[in-house]
């Protein structure tokens, strides 16, 4: 894995993966070390972020690495009208790799291929995320005990959810029960289930979330992205198709748990927080681990 750009999850293997992941154990147990004290890790965020810039900072910082970067297009030369490439090539120089979250799709690969330095693709428009894939893996891993032979649950925004195609396509790696729950307008991206078809997986389309969360280990929530939509009415159409409370959790399985990669809005109600099943908080936690290990073994230092 060293100096190999991650722009899809598809860009490292299923053993690749799972490497990652006993990695990312490691620096769960121990995540205070100086492994990247001579490196420079740049974060370029042309779009708003929270959980995954902070656990990328956080990760590093745990580790010694220094932190550049910028957090809104609007506070770089991209507002003089710098192209994309001019500042991949300039950052480039100052930093020994480059995390980058971008408004376009294949803006991430385009960085990657004239990049001198590895690009972690930290979200390109509504297309992937494969770092938030591999710490959803991670979660899934440590709630149920392994990958293998699971039922996942995906609800919300699955036409632009970038987290979920990631996680979709990772997971046909594990034999996995898909279960889709969506409005119809934004049912999972024909693109994204030929991977499940191409693999003769199972999976099933629903529009009740009822329905699911007695049979399934994962439910897997997702917001309804309003700023992906291009018509407002059409937003305002399904924006709270899926509101998941407490009591609904009643028939759920032993082993059932609740994630989801944030922010949420009202798809899942507070109630939902203290109850054993929910998460979503550890998950996110969980993030900083898996960006440890990916660092590491991207910079080839672990």
């Amino acid at each position: 894995m060293k100096n190999r750009s991650l722009v899809s999850i598809n860009d490292f293997t299923k053993n690749e993966h799972l490497k990652i992941l006993n990695l990312a154990e490691k620096f769960e147990k121990n995540p205070t070390q100086n492994t990247l004290k001579d490196y420079v890790v740049a974060t370029l965020f042309f779009e708003p972020s929270t959980r995954t810039r902070l656990s990328f900072e956080s990760a590093a910082s745990r580790l010694g690495a220094k932190i550049i970067g910028f957090t809104d297009a609007a506070s770089s030369s991209v507002k003089k009208g710098e192209s994309l490439k001019d500042t991949i090539l300039t950052v480039s120089n100052y930093s020994d790799i480059i995390v980058m979250r971008h408004p376009q799709e294949g803006s991430a690969r385009y960085a990657s291929e004239i990049s001198p330095v590895p690009i972690i693709n930290a979200g390109d428009g509504s297309n992937q995320h494969p770092t938030q894939c591999m710490l959803d893996l991670y979660s899934i891993r440590k709630t149920q005990g392994k990958l293998n032979d699971l039922h996942i649950a995906f609800v919300g925004d699955l036409k632009y959810g970038r987290t979920v195609h990631s996680l979709v396509i990772a997971l046909i790696n594990f034999n996995a029960t898909f279960h889709l729950v969506s409005p119809v307008e934004l049912k999972l991206p024909s693109s994204v289930k030929r991977h499940i078809k191409d693999k003769k997986l199972n999976y099933f389309q629903y529009t009740d979330l009822n329905e699911v969360i007695p049979n399934v280990d994962i439910l897997y929530m997702t917001r309804i992205q309003g700023e992906r939509f291009a018509d407002p009415l059409e937003y305002e159409r399904v924006k709270n198709s899926y509101v998941l409370n407490n009591n609904m959790l009643d028939n759920a399985k032993k082993n059932f748990r609740v994630l989801h990669p944030l922010p949420r809005v009202n798809e899942i109600s507070e109630d939902v927080d203290n109850n054993s099943k929910a998460y979503y908080f550890q998950q996110a936690k969980n993030g900083v681990y898996v960006r440890q290990a990916l660092l590491t073994s991207i910079l080839g230092v672990n």
